[in-house]
């Protein structure tokens, strides 16, 4: 028994190794440092399948794996990086045809052969790149509003749960503002679509102006909008409405455009577990707003049965 304790630890110690270089290859696309560790490791494995090849002989067609470090690289770090992936693949592949074979009919030979499987490997590459060209901008596609060019209520849902799970974990509270312009159909009754989604895209780019790189704005569709606001309380996320909703107002004033605006502000001390309980909370404030008139907020501090509902006129 005592004689296997040693192979017991080191079989641990491999697959504790292993699962250490699993989570870097994994995360390679989302921090730079991960990106290099990966591109590192990837190297190092072109490095071992040439080795490899180059113990078990020409019998073996094991050359088909530098695809696997080749079309890695190409996928997580893009074109760039797997065109040096391939290079150094390639130039693997060549030593080790070298180091085994010897001797060719013509010195030639290898280097030929290797000009046909680089351009192989960089082919490839190209491909998987502009596949993960193409994956990403449907993706940007699928969570933006294309009208506006901010979040859609898709990617909103997505981003903010996220948020939800970390200010649960670091106790902090999150707020919500939803936003909803009065008489709209007015604008477009009077001036045309084409105004109204001027109008639109104005709200848009007012909000987004207005709001910290990692607050959350989203078009919900028609002339709705949503802010998620992670780390701010009831006052801050008060003050935040105003300076949005008082630039919009002097923007419709300007315009001539005689609508209004209406808000929910719900502040969350007790976070709920999920941002779909918070939009509807949200929503009802603002057609609680709505129904009082134009221009007002609703704001309600939710911390378990505790609301405070202030209505505020602008």
């Amino acid at each position: 028994m005592a004689g296997t304790r040693p192979f017991r630890r080191l079989r641990k110690g491999a697959g504790n190794m292993f699962s250490k270089f699993t989570k870097i290859l994994w995360a390679a696309e989302q921090t730079p440092v991960c990106t290099l560790l990966a591109l590192v490791i990837t190297l190092l494995l072109t490095v071992l399948i040439g080795y490899i090849r180059y113990l078990t002989g020409p019998e073996f067609a094991l050359s088909l794996l530098y695809l696997f470090p080749v079309a890695y690289v190409s996928w997580t770090s893009g074109f760039k990086a797997g065109v040096f992936i391939s290079l150094a693949s390639a130039l693997s592949w060549l030593v080790a045809d070298i180091s085994m074979i010897g001797r060719f009919s013509q010195w030639y030979v290898p280097y030929v052969n290797e000009l046909f499987r680089m351009l192989v490997f960089l082919f490839i590459t190209f491909l998987i790149a502009r596949l993960k060209q193409n994956v990403l901008a449907q993706t940007a596609l699928a969570r933006t509003d294309p009208l506006t060019g901010i979040a859609n209520r898709r990617a909103f849902i997505e981003s903010a749960d996220l948020e939800l799970k970390k200010a649960r974990r670091l106790g902090y509270p999150i707020s919500i503002i939803y936003f909803d312009l009065d008489n709209f159909k007015s604008i477009n009754d009077l001036y045309g679509h084409s105004e109204g989604d001027r109008l639109l895209k104005l709200v848009a780019g007012t909000i987004r102006e207005n709001i910290r790189a990692f607050d959350i704005a989203a078009r919900f569709g028609g002339d709705e909008y949503g802010l998620l606001l992670p780390g701010t309380e009831a006052s801050a996320a008060y003050s935040v409405a105003i300076k949005i909703i008082r630039k919009l107002l002097l923007m419709m004033k300007e315009n001539n455009w005689e609508t209004g605006i209406s808000a929910g502000i719900a502040t969350y001390e007790t976070i709920p577990n999920h941002i779909e309980e918070m939009i509807q909370y949200a929503d009802t404030l603002m057609y609680a707003a709505k129904k009082q008139g134009t221009n007002l907020i609703v704001h309600q501090v939710v911390n378990g049965s505790v609301t405070r509902d202030p209505f505020y006129n602008l």
